[in-house]
């Protein structure tokens, strides 16, 4: 899971188009891309394309519903469910209590619609509100449903009545780099994936990469989109490369040779057991992406 591209729920045409981009995920959307007067449309078209491409082996479907404060968010689950989705993207979610409530609703959808028990996953957006950003660390051990952490700055720049989430120079200000920071923390404390948040200047190629690099860099593996444009940087920037797959096998292979080994020296260079367990994920990621 690398790319992860939002589509509003109510345009056929624009989740048609979704299907080619290239994205690991489809996020269908009833939540901010739809206006209050076409959720129920919406849900009905959403469902209509889950029922007709959940046979496919890519993109992955997901679902952002409406968040639990709503109102909205139990229709949107009755709408959806009995067409069995990959998944279900919590907006708003405000600790990992919320990603339980969430689980204990698919519980009962699934027993409904015939799917086993804990088949639909759960990706949380966890920084669109104060108190949420501030609970990062409460999602390890909520539900074994939990796949993935991401985080919003649009949403939480207007909870907190900041202008905007960024600088005259383009960088994250401090409360929403302090949003990001949670995040990496939160989804490693879970061990699920990081994902970063969207960058919404679909045209500017060259910022899209540059904060995609950094976000990989920094350990999420994963990026929003909003446009299908987008998507073709973000699969290359979160696809391992062939040098660091090959030095990742190497790491693996040698621990493999010496299992009770601490330390083990390759090309001149120590690594020790955290660089074994950043060399697994690594190749996890590659057989992922392959």
């Amino acid at each position: 899971m690398r790319s992860l591209l939002f589509v509003p729920g109510d345009s056929e045409k624009k989740l048609e188009k979704g299907l080619g981009s290239g994205a690991d995920v489809l996020l269908v959307d009833l939540e901010d891309s739809v206006g209050t007067a076409r959720k129920e449309a919406a849900r009905d078209i959403a469902s209509a394309f889950l029922r007709a491409h959940r046979t496919e082996n890519a993109p992955r479907l997901f679902v952002r519903i409406n968040d639990l404060a709503s109102g909205l968010a139990d229709d949107d689950l009755a709408a959806v469910m009995p067409a069995m989705p990959e998944g279900i993207l919590l907006p708003k979610s405000n600790s990992g209590k919320d990603v339980t409530r969430l689980s204990a609703k698919l519980n009962v959808h699934e027993a409904n619609s015939g799917a086993e028990e804990g088949a639909t996953k759960i990706l949380a957006l966890i920084t669109e509100t104060a108190i949420g950003t501030l609970s990062a660390a409460s999602y390890p051990g909520c539900s074994g449903r939990l796949a993935g952490l991401s985080w919003g700055a649009e949403d939480l720049s207007a909870a907190i009545g900041a202008r905007s989430p960024r600088n005259e120079t383009g960088a994250y200000t401090d409360v929403f780099r302090l949003a990001r920071a949670v995040t990496i923390l939160g989804a490693s404390a879970a061990d699920v994936a990081a994902i970063d948040t969207v960058y919404i200047n679909y045209r500017d190629d060259a910022g899209l990469e540059r904060e995609c690099t950094e976000a990989e860099r920094d350990g999420f593996t994963a990026k929003l989109a909003i446009h299908p444009t987008q998507v073709p940087i973000i699969n290359t920037v979160f696809t391992p490369s062939a040098d660091a797959v090959a030095q990742a096998r190497k790491i693996v292979d040698a621990f493999a040779a010496e299992p009770s080994a601490g330390v083990i020296g390759i090309d001149g260079l120590m690594f020790d057991r955290p660089h074994l367990k950043r060399a697994e994920r690594l190749l996890a990621r590659a057989r992922s992406a392959a």
